[in-house]
């Protein structure tokens, strides 16, 4: 017991996993420096962008076109109800009076 066999196990562990962990980064370096990565991040980035850019202008044509709709067409639609609205007791008065509804 009073060798130090778990002190070499455990060194032999660190030098064997430090070797790994120095393949997998120089795979992984080697990887990440590849023209296809490269390329690929860089076709990843002008997509978002292109979205981003897309978005903000969708958001803003869409307020434009909210905002018209409110200002211009939702008025007329009240007054045309109302109009209708207005004919429809034109007609039920003439009715009532007895009068030839016109047309």
């Amino acid at each position: 017991m009073a060798s130090n066999k778990g002190g070499k196990r455990l060194s032999l562990t660190r030098s064997s996993s430090s070797d790994n962990d120095g393949i997998l980064s120089r795979v992984s370096n080697a990887v990440s420096q590849s023209p296809i990565v490269y390329r690929g991040k860089q076709a990843a980035s002008d997509a978002s962008y292109v979205t981003k850019r897309l978005l903000k202008s969708t958001g803003k044509a869409a307020w434009i076109a909210g905002t018209t709709f409110l200002i211009l067409i939702v008025p007329l639609i009240i007054e045309m109800d109302r109009e209708q609205q207005l004919n429809e007791l034109e007609m039920q008065q003439a009715s009532l009076l007895g009068t030839p509804s016109q047309k």
